[in-house]
């Protein structure tokens, strides 16, 4: 066996070894913790201290910082920062999506047969992701994108387009790692993990299609608090919970292109599920 041969026996062994400990370890509860311990406020000389080694080993662009790093009373409301003006301007008109959150540009495709990709050669079902196979039928035929934060990143998520929030799902579920080892050893990660999906209703685009609705889905992970919305109280990873399923219809929130309508506190995924004919999705 080659040198290199050996070196991803070895790797996948560990990657093993790391799923089976997480299979046992409470991952929820966990989580919980983790959101509590990054909430506390410590003596302002050492919340300093902590922002700083986080800010340099995470290599965040404290130039795009709304505040000075000595305005945050925590770990996590600078996980949760705001940016300054103007630093993620936009571009192009209503007919282009926007990016619906820093993060890197993962799987992404047309949904075909109810199935898209969490990785190259692991498909899942839309309708696990979603937790109905009425809502999942919209988008077969549509396009997806999967979109990966990690603790760099700016941790809040906006809306692609503008447009009403019509319905919002949380469908309860473990929080296993949106990583790597996740990813390729846990079949339908993004089905099985805590997240709550929004739908937008939009508008067509410019050339006169009809318009639709967006399925935005924030999904949690290991060692992330909550996913938290802008507009509303329900929030993931408590204790006992229960899915919800609530239909706004006219009465629900309208959003600008580019507006905030969540947060995660840490770091997670977004997915976007696209009707077929409404947008199309490039890769950055």
């Amino acid at each position: 066996m080659t040198e290199s041969r050996l070196e991803r026996e070895e790797l996948r062994g560990l990657a093993r070894g790391l799923l089976a400990l997480l299979h046992l370890l409470p991952k929820n509860a966990m989580s919980r913790a983790m959101g509590w311990l990054a909430s506390r406020r410590l003596p302002r000389p050492l919340q300093r201290l902590e922002l700083e080694l986080f800010v340099r080993l995470a290599g965040v662009e404290v130039r795009e910082l709304a505040r000075p790093l000595e305005d945050f009373d925590s770990l996590q409301s600078f996980f949760t920062r705001e940016l300054a003006s103007g630093a993620r301007p936009l571009s192009g008109g209503e007919e282009v999506l926007v990016s619906p959150c820093d993060g890197a540009w993962g799987s992404s495709g047309r949904v075909e047969q109810g199935t898209i990709l969490q990785v190259k050669g692991r498909p899942y079902r839309v309708a696990d992701l979603l937790g109905s196979e009425r809502l999942a039928s919209a988008f077969d035929g549509g396009e997806f994108a999967t979109l990966y934060l990690s603790p760099r990143d700016y941790h809040r998520f906006h809306t692609p387009a503008a447009g009403r929030i019509s319905r919002l799902v949380y469908r309860p579920g473990s929080l296993w790692p949106v990583n790597p080892i996740g990813l390729l050893g846990i079949d339908a990660l993004f089905a099985r993990n805590e997240r709550i999906a929004a739908w937008l209703e939009v508008a067509g685009p410019v050339d006169g299609r009809p318009g639709g609705e967006i399925a935005m889905v924030a999904v949690g992970a290991t060692m992330v608090g909550s996913v938290r919305l802008a507009f509303d109280a329900l929030c993931t990873n408590r204790p006992s919970a229960v899915a919800v399923e609530r239909e706004l219809g006219a009465m629900g929130p309208k959003f600008a292109r580019g507006e905030e309508w969540g947060h995660f506190e840490f770091g997670s995924t977004i997915v976007l599920l696209i009707p077929p004919g409404l947008f199309r999705l490039e890769p950055k």
